[in-house]
């Protein structure tokens, strides 16, 4: 037991210079590792440092080099701690490369896990010998230390729409019974193209509702129109559900079978072949899905980042905005959703693209008649409206009234079932104005009025 205690925890120097290495020689390498690992998994102090400062310049969009870094160490009072402009030297000169900068950072991710993995235990020793009458809140607490190392080990990344499609044909899931660059992107719904003039890039638009209103719809929808109507990659950044429920979403709207009958496997053999053909033309497009659930806004950029250099994105999603962890530690968030709004904006800045970023409402709209979202509405504001190039609301009135009450209250005019209002409340570039959508809930689909089709008849 005594040598057991004494025995050092799982480390590699080696692979942590690395890393700080291939950071200073390569500029792409903190987009490669950037979500992998973080200071607190580097076990050498002075590796941590040096990690720390290759962020803040990285942050501050500035050049990572040796010269930048031991600046940076110097302005924190650590360079000599860190061990000066000779160590810097020599872990640029000793590393073999830096093509397998991933490698390194994942050696160094896993031992980090395997630390905690042991800290853990000993918490969990701990709390077995207090014992005490309260058994089932120490077998929770367990349980929960082991699922925080387990959730750290999942790195999520982006999953082309094919390898969901393929994935959803073969594998139903339990629920079953057995490029020239666009100036600006379509939303694809023509009174709204016809308020915005598409979505112009480097512009960042928040599409905001109260819960179970279609937010996520919309947005989708709009990904969907880029992919199709101008081949438009996207790229689809999901905090909220899990990336098989998006492409099923996707796959209801575009084939016109009800979301529940595709959950259950539940359709004839026409239905069948109109599935088939949509997740052969979703296939096609390039939309990539991330559903990592807990992401800061830091690794939102970073894969963005690595996914435009590969693929040259026109759109961004992400849903949504209040799920996304800031880089700063206080209390304070509306502080912390400000620094995400600043940030989603510079992104689109940065990559020259279309950002859409869902946003809840608070529960103004709620208390007051009619229930009419507006900008002070916006949860958690802080610099949202300001940042936000354009901002829309989600309003349906079938939401809060029913048709009784209507035709109590306006006997002359129909119950706006299925019709939704799209409030432009804010327009940098451009009018404001409120465009009216069909939203047919069991498809998730909204659709211009004009194009609207009576629903299918199911056997």
């Amino acid at each position: 037991m005594v040598a057991t205690e004494q025995r050092l925890p799982p480390f590699d120097v080696d692979a942590e210079e690395a890393v700080i290495a291939s950071l200073m020689v390569d500029e792409d390498a903190i987009y490669k590792i950037q979500s992998i690992i973080r200071p607190e998994d580097f076990f050498r102090e002075q590796n941590r440092w040096i990690f720390e400062a290759c962020l803040s310049l990285w942050d501050r969009t500035e050049s990572i080099n040796q010269v930048t870094v031991a600046h940076e160490l110097t302005r924190r009072n650590l360079l000599d701690d860190a061990g000066g402009p000779a160590f810097l030297s020599k872990v640029v000169t000793e590393l073999p490369t830096p093509i397998g900068v991933e490698h390194y950072a994942r050696i160094v991710q896993r031992d980090s896990i395997y630390r905690g993995l042991i800290g853990a235990t000993r918490q969990i020793a701990e709390m077995a010998y207090q014992g005490g009458p309260k058994l089932d809140s120490v077998l929770a607490r367990a349980e929960e230390l082991i699922m925080a190392l387990r959730s750290s080990d999942k790195v999520g990344d982006f999953v082309h729409i094919r390898h969901l499609m393929d994935q959803h044909y073969e594998e139903p899931g339990i629920e079953s019974r057995d490029s020239g660059t666009m100036s600006a992107i379509r939303t694809g719904f023509v009174d709204l193209d016809t308020i915005l003039g598409g979505l112009k890039r480097s512009d960042l638009v928040i599409i905001a509702a109260r819960p179970s209103l279609g937010k996520t719809s919309l947005a989708l929808n709009i990904a969907r129109n880029a992919a199709f109507g101008q081949d438009a990659r996207v790229a689809l950044f999901s905090l909220e559900m899990a990336s098989m429920q998006l492409a099923q979403r996707l796959l209801a709207s575009e084939s016109g079978i009800d979301s529940t009958r595709l959950r259950l496997g539940d359709q004839n053999e026409a239905q069948e072949q109109r599935v088939l053909d949509a997740m052969g033309h979703l296939s096609a497009k390039e939309i990539y899905i991330d559903d990592t659930a807990v992401q800061r806004v830091s690794e939102i950029r970073a894969k963005a980042h690595r996914l435009n250099r590969e693929r040259q994105l026109d759109l961004i999603v992400v849903d949504y905005l209040q799920l996304i962890q800031g880089s700063s530690r206080g209390d304070n968030r509306v502080s912390e959703v400000s620094e995400i709004s600043r940030s989603l904006k510079g992104l689109a800045r940065e990559l020259d693209v279309a950002v859409i970023a869902c946003s809840q409402l608070s529960r103004a709209p709620e208390q007051r008649v009619p229930h009419v979202p507006m900008l002070s509405d916006l949860r958690e504001s802080g610099s949202i409206e300001q940042d936000a190039d354009t901002v829309m609301f989600i309003y349906r009135e079938d939401v809060y009234t029913n048709e009784e009450q209507w035709q109590t209250m306006n006997p002359e005019r129909p119950f706006p079932e299925g019709i939704a209002q799209i409030i432009v409340a804010k327009h940098r570039n451009g009018p404001t104005g409120n465009v009216h959508l069909r939203f047919r809930k069991n498809l998730t689909r909204f659709e211009d009025l004009a194009s609207f089709e009576p629903e299918p008849a199911y056997e």
